[in-house]
């Protein structure tokens, strides 16, 4: 039996994330409103600004991405007789619900409102407690290495390499855990560089007007794909940061970067911003009409992360009309006309990806025991008019096309248009494939994921442009 107690930490050590951050997103998607008395409460001090964020939202404490390993090993210290102390900077009130939650400790230590209890006070705190020398600490950062100096061992989790250089110059290192993830490839994961894939469609209206891009179209375009996929990682990321109380709950979305606490959400606020600078400096030479599209779909992207995803319908309406902006965008970057055919079926087909995401995140969370989709507006019980929904305006995509193709446009841009009917019935089967895809649960969550790594889905698009390149080239049957 040890008879040492043994302090632990809590952000960054017991939890791979930091409260006090989460807290504050939080209540920017709860009550935005609020933050502005923000500047007001930390000017009453740190731990004022702790109190105050913390009664503006509650949390699961069942769904914070815990350190397992140091889990498992608290656990059997405590199985041998030893007593667990929670010992931490962050709000009162969340710890003693992580404490309880976890049921392993056997007192809590926290800020109160008064005292913000880190680095020195942290250390003053727990030395009354337990005398000089008198109790093991569990940290993560440098402001621990304070504790760690009065502590009889130190337990380093988490920490940097250069931490645990310092940890071992000013305290008898027990053990060390180490950080199990590579924030580099976590962070390049974050912003989904498999997503910029959908940026193409900013060449879906040039290559509507049959317009070959040359040496001055093409590098627009080009700076154009890559504005927007700085713009899209951005929103990820703000989007990531927003939701991440609704992806913990999620049987796929809890791995993602920032939910399962492999990046600190503070490298996240910061990065967000930033690649919204690079996008418009990018966009700016581009053009102001495609800046300003760009940044009427950002605007949208925000509303949506918001407000508009919360709700039924709208949601998806969107969704849809994120996909179309980006046609809109090619077009505005090299200044061609939109015409009524391509935006009609780009409406009605982005929809029905936008009804193919909702409902398999519906299916999937009815299939794990949800009655609502958390985070969302739907019942688990919508997914079969979602789905009735998606099929009727994929099939109003068809039903579009097929109008198209009796147009005057078709005869000028056309050479051989009765070959262009070909491409009906193959887009007609790539939207009931991936339909029934979705009705057998074999859909991924993004559609767009799911058409990358289709083999069947990615011939069928192969046999629809080489139809309309046929038409367009005039060849014969």
């Amino acid at each position: 039996m040890n008879a040492i107690p043994l302090a632990v930490d809590l952000d960054g050590t017991l939890v791979r994330s930091d409260t006090l951050h989460e807290a504050a997103l939080r209540a920017l998607r709860e009550h935005p409103l609020a933050l502005l008395q923000l500047p007001f409460w930390l000017l009453q001090g740190k731990a004022v600004l702790k109190q105050r964020l913390a009664a503006l939202s509650r949390f699961d404490p069942s769904t914070l991405p815990y350190h397992q390993p140091l889990i498992t090993w608290l656990t059997e210290q405590r199985a041998q007789g030893r007593k667990l102390v929670l010992c931490t900077a962050a709000d009162h009130s969340i710890a003693i619900a992580i404490s309880e939650h976890l049921g392993i400790f056997d007192e809590v230590i926290a800020s109160d409102g008064n005292t913000n209890l880190g680095g020195v006070k942290k250390a003053d705190a727990l030395e009354r407690l337990f005398g000089a020398g008198g109790f093991d600490y569990v940290g993560n950062a440098s402001v621990d290495l304070h504790v760690w100096q009065r502590a009889r061992k130190a337990v380093v989790v988490n920490a940097s390499a250069d931490v645990t250089r310092k940890a071992k110059t000013v305290a008898d290192v027990d053990k060390v855990f180490d950080n199990d993830h590579r924030v580099g490839e976590a962070l390049l994961r974050a912003l989904r560089p498999h997503q910029w894939a959908k940026n193409f469609l900013l060449f879906m209206a040039p290559m509507a007007a049959h317009m070959i891009p040359d040496g001055e179209t093409l590098p627009r375009l080009l700076l154009a794909f890559v504005a927007f996929s700085l713009c899209a990682s951005a929103v990820y990321v703000a989007n990531d940061l927003l939701d991440l109380d609704s992806d913990r709950q999620h049987p796929r979305k809890r791995f993602r970067p920032f939910a399962a606490g492999q990046i600190p959400v503070a490298l996240g606020v910061m990065l967000a911003p930033l690649l919204l600078v690079c996008a418009l400096l990018c966009a700016v030479p581009v053009g102001w009409a495609f800046s300003a599209w760009l940044l009427f779909y950002f605007a949208l992207t925000c509303a949506y992360s918001l407000v508009l995803k919360r709700l039924v319908i709208i949601d998806c309406l969107a969704l849809a009309m994120l996909y179309t902006l980006r046609v809109i965008a090619g077009a505005a970057a090299l200044s061609i006309p939109l015409s009524f055919w391509l935006l009609a079926f780009s409406a009605f087909f982005f929809l029905s990806l936008a009804f193919v995401k909702r409902y398999a995140e519906l299916d999937l969370q009815a299939k794990s025991g949800s009655e609502r989709a958390h985070g969302r507006g739907y019942l688990t019980s919508d997914a079969s008019l979602v789905q009735t929904l998606g099929l009727m305006s994929g099939y109003a995509s068809v039903l579009v096309l097929a109008l198209y193709l009796n147009s005057e446009a078709v005869v000028r841009l056309y050479r051989s248009p009765e070959l262009i009917w070909a491409a009906v019935p193959v887009l007609l089967y790539w939207i009931s494939r991936i339909w029934m895809k979705a009705h057998r649960g074999e859909m991924h969550d993004d559609p767009l994921v799911f058409a990358l790594r289709d083999r069947v889905g990615l011939i069928a698009g192969v046999i629809f442009f080489g139809v309309l390149l046929a038409g367009s080239r005039g060849w014969t049957w």
